[in-house]
């Protein structure tokens, strides 16, 4: 399994070329005729990677749409939460959300707040928003809830987190028998692999087919991706006798 990218720093060249200001980008979702969800995202189109929704993030949510009957009362938990558009889609499908990102940026994680404000969510009531760090087993990852879902947007962007990514997911899988994380990547290196990673942590990961995603909504996935490859997987674990949890 390997990521791409072209040579550079593209993205953050795209960041620090666009304003400055703040800006309400809304997101809609829609399946019969009386299901309509229109989710507003406040971005800050400046210099930090979590201020902007990247194409991996309506990807997911729109997968996640397309499931929405299985949501209500689903525990699921976003990694590397950013601008938060899947968490807040599922808690609008009526799951139990936590929303995450680095406890050591508080502007982040107040903006992930102001993202839960923009769509009726009240954090701490409706949906929780908790500082967590990859690879770092502090108090706030055994005080998380049971989980029947992790889920993530375009966490592996750089080489020098993929495996504290790694290891906060086969940590939590294993405290969640019966979870899963599923995830969107934007390719990026030809150099970048997870798969030593996922073999050194037992875990297992199987690529999901999105030719069907946005279909029902109407909405063409290639606009979202911009011209960049993007791919969804699920990642279970290895059970001790070898066999794949298929729950």
């Amino acid at each position: 399994m390997r990521f791409h990218m072209k040579s550079g720093s593209e993205d953050n060249d795209i960041v620090a070329a666009t304003a400055t200001a703040e800006h309400i980008r809304k997101f809609v979702f829609s399946g019969s005729p009386a299901e309509r969800l229109e989710i507003k995202i406040p971005e800050l189109l400046q210099g930090a990677y979590s201020f902007y929704t990247w194409p991996c993030a309506p990807i997911l949510a729109h997968f996640l749409w397309e499931r929405r009957q299985t949501l209500a009362g689903k525990r699921i938990l976003e990694l590397g939460s950013g601008t938060a558009l899947p968490g807040i889609l599922a808690a609008k499908c009526r799951a139990q959300v936590v929303l995450t990102d680095n406890c050591i940026l508080p502007k982040s994680l107040a903006h992930i707040r102001k993202s839960c404000l923009a769509n009726q969510l009240q954090p701490g009531v409706d949906i929780d928003v908790v500082g967590l760090s990859w690879g770092l087993l502090l108090n706030s990852v055994f005080r998380l809830p049971p989980l029947d879902l992790i889920i993530a947007a375009d966490c592996f962007y750089d080489p020098s987190v993929f495996e504290d990514i790694v290891v906060t997911v086969a940590f939590l899988l294993e405290r969640n028998a019966g979870a899963k994380f599923i995830f969107t990547y934007q390719e990026r290196s030809a150099d970048w692999s997870i798969e030593a990673l996922l073999k050194k942590w037992k875990l297992q990961a199987l690529p999901i087919s999105m030719e069907d995603i946005g279909k029902e909504s109407g909405v063409d996935m290639l606009e979202f991706m911009g011209g960049h490859t993007i791919h969804l997987l699920e990642i279970t674990r290895i059970e001790s006798d070898g066999s794949i949890n298929t729950t």
